[in-house]
């Protein structure tokens, strides 16, 4: 039966049951995010990058189904492209969240979809702001996903206002480890972005260079 109708997870929807995180830091953002993609219990992906781009200084973090998260990630992409066209000059990062927002809440019946939009303008900076269906709100941090409930109390914890870049980048490296060892859902390879002033830095942590903690 199953070589007729196909491995049942296909019938799943694909998940980005997923830790996604975005901070500031004094001249900049840092994003992180997991790489396991989910459908049911079945793992169809581990190196699934969710760190997405919408322009060269803003990225977003995606959460939710795969498709619906790339989807809103595509589309806001093609329009900030334009926009910049337009107006002559890199789009502000409240732009590219607020064109997130519109999107989610206009179709938030058919899209289920939770983005952090996090970058660096030249007016405000580094800014990370959550989104989520009508929701839109500017916050010194942001993490989302499945992975998130079992690191809310040590973010809380730990966060300091204006962290050096370096301490950002490893509070992100950290809080993606203690959920990813946590979360059934969320597990493979650490993706980190950091943003500032001069771009947009890529790094990839994999799973043997992932700090571990006392119970790991």
């Amino acid at each position: 039966m199953e070589a007729e109708t196909g491995p049942e997870w296909l019938s799943e929807e694909v998940k980005t049951g997923t830790t996604i995180i975005a901070i500031e830091f004094k001249g900049g953002v840092v994003l992180g995010s997991d790489s396991r993609v989910s459908a049911g219990e079945s793992v169809v992906n581990r190196v699934m990058n969710k760190l997405s781009p919408l322009h060269d200084k803003i990225y977003c973090a995606l959460s939710g189904s795969a498709a619906d998260a790339q989807t809103i990630a595509e589309m806001v992409n093609y329009q900030l492209d334009v926009h910049s066209i337009e107006i002559d000059k890199d789009p502000k990062v409240c732009s590219a969240a607020t064109l997130v927002r519109n999107i989610s809440y206009k179709y938030k019946e058919e899209l289920s979809a939770h983005l952090i939009v996090a970058g660096w303008d030249r007016r405000d900076g580094g800014q990370v702001f959550a989104t989520l269906n009508g929701l839109l709100t500017r916050q010194p941090f942001a993490i989302g996903g499945s992975g998130s409930s079992y690191v809310y109390g040590f973010v809380d914890a730990e966060y300091r206002k204006d962290m050096a870049k370096e301490e950002c980048q490893q509070f992100v490296i950290n809080t993606l480890a203690l959920a990813m060892n946590r979360d059934g859902s969320s597990g493979g390879v650490a993706y980190i972005v950091s943003i500032d002033e001069h771009g947009a830095e890529e790094k990839v942590v994999l799973g043997n260079d992932l700090p571990t903690f006392f119970d790991q």
